[in-house]
Order: C-alpha cells, then structure tokens, then sequence
C-alpha cells in the first residue's frame, strides 16, 4: 500500500495515518531519488505534497514539518544525492539532443527550480555549436525546411519558421536552418 494513503481495516473503517517523522521523509526522499534526477528545489516540493498529504489525513498543519523537510534536504546535499549543476547539465545535454533551445531550456530548468546562474553555467559548458544542432535536431524531429517532402516545402516555410521560433530559436538560426538546400546542409544554401 502507497505511504499516504487511507488504510481500511477489515471492517471498513478507517486507520489514522502514521506520524510524520524524519525517517519517514528520508525513506520517501530516497525512494524519490532512486526512481528520479532531481534538483533541490523538486525534492522539496516531493516532500512537501508527502508532508500535506499525511497532515490532511491526520489533521495536522504541514508548517510544523518545514524544517524537518529542509534538514532532509540538507542532508541529501550534502550525502551527493541531489546535486543541481550535475542535474542541470544532465538536462541540457539531453534537450539539446532533443532539438531544445537555450531559451526552452531555461524555462524547463527554471520550472524545475534550478537557478539562473546554474543553467546558464549548464548552458555555457556545452560544446560549441550546440545551438546549431539542436535547431536542426528540432527540425528534423518535427519535419520542418529540408526534412519537409520537398513539394510541400515552399507553402511550408512561413508556418516553419513560426514552429522554430516558438521553440525558441533566433530568426537568423532558424532560417538557415528551414532554407537549407539539404539535410546535410545546415549552412541554408
């Protein structure tokens, strides 16, 4: 049975959820961790929607366990169990395979609660021409300029470079990308 959760006894009603305690929160954090990357920040929102969910059962305010949760989480960096540059660059590296944008990136890390400057040192430690080929990698996902079926192409190319631009790719990358003469050929002619 799901920690949490109501248990119904054999007559039908019901038990009172189990305290909250900190071996409680370190189990449900592990459990989270080894299913999961995560930063601190998704940790603690883990934790705390545990927190809540067991407060509710047992009628109690989730305010009192705050700093049980932050010593968890305390914990957990300290053990190298949750390390946010080492998760943000996981991340990029896969988006950026993906076809992801700085700009997309971002916004997904910053969702996440990872901070500014720890993405954009994510993003800085990419290797050069990362932008490049996840552009071209977005477009090759999605179809778009030269993996477009080339009769389609040419009433496409407004509507594509929309899609690119959504995504989050500057006008000029996304042009060579959709004006590109080939698939090989990024350059756009």
């Amino acid at each position: 049975m799901r920690d949490g959760a109501d248990e119904a006894g054999r007559d039908g009603g019901l038990r009172a959820a189990r305290p909250i305690t900190p071996a409680y929160l370190e189990r449900a954090a592990l459990y989270y961790l080894e299913r999961y990357g995560a930063s601190a920040e998704m940790l603690r929102r883990v934790l705390r929607r545990r927190v809540e969910t067991r407060c509710r059962l047992r009628g109690e305010t989730p305010e009192d366990f705050s700093e049980m949760v932050e010593a968890v989480i305390a914990r957990a960096l300290g053990a190298g169990l949750v390390d946010d540059a080492a998760f943000a660059a996981a991340k990029v590296r896969s988006l950026r395979r993906r076809g992801g944008s700085a700009r997309a990136i971002g916004a997904k890390l910053a969702a996440k609660g990872v901070d500014r400057d720890t993405v954009g040192a994510a993003l800085a430690g990419e290797e050069e021409g990362g932008e490049d080929e996840a552009a071209l990698a977005y477009a090759k996902r999605r179809r778009l300029g030269p993996f477009r079926q080339p009769a389609a192409r040419a009433a496409s190319r407004e509507r594509d470079l929309a899609a690119m631009a959504r995504a989050g790719f500057a006008l000029a990358l996304a042009r060579r990308v959709i004006d590109a003469e080939t698939e090989d050929d990024p350059s756009g002619g």
